[in-house]
């Protein structure tokens, strides 16, 4: 890799991937239309600071594979992929600044975007995968939220010897479930009709595990996004045939996932424009489809 790794300090906080728990939002998946006639001089400012550093700061989230996950220089993942490509379209270097997810996203941005993290590291240049919602944004005025990349879909991810059609949730009775501790996905699945599932669900510590437990004939089903289940699938050099990979929105979800797209602090605009400026042009020449697809995942259309 090409890229330098800013550390921060260790924390004993918990964390949460929050772009599981983001599937509980109404999402609004369009970009914000960044003007260059809306920039004013402090944000001009702040864009040329970076480009003198010579290198944008990327915030990406620990223990989020496929997207972003190891340590060091061995950090891999869709995001990380998208971070180097953002930078060298910008004629920057790359720093990343990994993190642990917060309790809630407002930390995450608060941490990362706007302010800085109390134990001292941050705030970065930009932060990856933060769900483009019009609540949270409201509830965040101090972050910009632009720019959706992908869009983020649950499936019942299901062999299909055991459960060959998914139409309902009440198709997924009496089978023996999975899915990914602390998730949006692993709460509505246990509340689903009153708890009528609850005894057949069991908890993994990642989508991607709880995934593997399907492929290793362990559980029928598992409740995770599709792009779990597809990195699973790979690790495990299975092919997509014999399982099912079927869109089910369940009660408290939304209807097609949520968008994931970047945040900059809310003063800086012309930074967030050129981000934007760079990602359209990965997207229309192909590069951010390979991203995708060189590590067997699906890129689904914010």
């Amino acid at each position: 890799m090409t890229h330098n790794t800013v550390q921060p300090p260790s924390s004993n906080q918990p964390t949460r991937r929050q772009w599981l728990q983001a599937a509980t939002w109404a999402c609004a998946g369009a970009s914000l239309g960044l003007g260059a006639g809306t920039v004013q001089a402090q944000e001009l400012f702040d864009l040329d600071k970076v480009r003198a550093s010579g290198a944008l700061k990327v915030a990406l989230y620990k223990d989020n594979a496929p997207f972003s996950d190891g340590k060091g220089q061995d950090m891999d993942g869709v995001d990380v992929a998208l971070a180097q490509a953002l930078a060298s379209e910008m004629g920057l270097k790359l720093n990343l600044l990994p993190f642990d997810a917060g309790e809630k996203m407002n930390d995450d941005l608060r941490n990362m975007v706007w302010r800085g993290h109390y134990l001292g590291y941050g705030p970065a240049d930009v932060m990856l995968h933060v769900p483009v919602d019009k609540f949270l944004m409201v509830a965040n005025k101090q972050a910009l939220i632009f720019a959706p990349y992908s869009r983020q879909v649950l499936v019942i991810f299901h062999a299909l010897e055991r459960l060959p059609t998914v139409q309902s949730g009440l198709d997924l009775q009496d089978l023996p479930l999975v899915a990914e501790r602390g998730s949006g996905a692993a709460s509505t699945l246990l509340g689903f009709g009153g708890g009528r599932l609850r005894s057949q669900v069991k908890m993994f510590n990642s989508g991607i595990d709880a995934a593997h437990a399907v492929i290793k004939a362990d559980a029928a089903a598992a409740y995770v996004t599709r792009a779990q289940a597809e990195t699973a699938l790979r690790a495990a050099g299975r092919p997509a045939a014999g399982f099912g990979l079927t869109q089910l929105t369940l009660p408290g979800l939304a209807d097609n996932g949520w968008p994931i797209g970047m945040a900059v602090n809310a003063e800086n605009k012309k930074l967030a424009l050129a981000l934007e400026t760079a990602l359209q042009k990965l997207r229309a020449d192909g590069r951010l489809l390979a991203m995708y697809r060189d590590r067997g995942l699906t890129l689904v259309a914010p």
